[in-house]
């Protein structure tokens, strides 16, 4: 994984044991996402870090906060800003 639990649960600002399985599917989900909408594979993922961090980050948050009525069109548009650097033209 490219961020840690831990990672998640600090940018996140949760505490808490409670939601550790959803947050650690979250970040799974997070960074499938990240790596359909860039067109790489994992490790074009970590190799671009300082990069795709944040972009992971902000699906997971964005997921988290969204989880009863996310737009996914709204997540996936920001994820093509946000990864605009490191994104293929073909997968």
């Amino acid at each position: 994984m490219l961020i840690t639990l831990e990672e998640a649960k600090l940018y996140l600002r949760v505490d808490s044991a409670d939601e550790d399985s959803f947050i650690t599917g979250l970040i799974e989900t997070a960074e499938r996402l990240c790596m359909d909408v860039a067109r790489v594979d994992s490790k074009v993922l970590t190799e671009e870090a300082a990069s795709t961090r944040i972009a992971v980050l902000y699906a997971v948050a964005y997921l988290y906060e969204h989880r009863e009525e996310a737009d996914h069109h709204e997540l996936v548009t920001m994820l093509r800003s946000l990864l605009f650097g490191v994104r293929r033209e073909v997968f």
